[in-house]
């Protein structure tokens, strides 16, 4: 099992080093990883649960790590997280019925374009 903790300091070390490489880059995604901070409308503790959402869905280890960190000392609780990344999965089987049924359509016209093709040579 990966250590989180080792790994998030590890991954702070890096992103440390990428600023040194490419200042501005770093900076850029700084600056818009707070803008949603600003407004505060949802609170910090119902962003860092959204993060961990997201996270997971995009398979993001070290986003994992942080918010996870992060939505702890917000005060979320394990049963708060465990919500949260219920509704991730959700979503994430809603998303591929989703696409299951846009597959049947390309499925359907290509289906389509063959009969056309064997209606003409035939």
């Amino acid at each position: 099992m990966l250590n989180w903790i080792d790994y998030r300091k590890a991954l702070f070390g890096r992103i440390g080093e990428i600023a040194k490489l490419s200042p501005d880059t770093v900076r850029a995604y700084q600056t818009m990883s707070s803008a949603g901070q600003k407004a505060d409308l949802l609170g910090a503790k119902t962003r860092e649960l959204i993060s961990l959402a997201v996270a997971v869905s995009l398979r993001c280890d070290g986003c994992i790590t942080v918010h996870t960190a992060e939505a702890l000392k917000h005060g979320a609780t394990r049963e708060e997280i465990a919500e949260a990344l219920g509704v991730a999965v959700a979503m994430n089987a809603g998303a591929t019925m989703v696409y299951s049924a846009r597959t049947m359509d390309a499925v359907a016209a290509y289906t389509a374009d063959a009969n056309k093709g064997n209606d003409a040579a035939g």
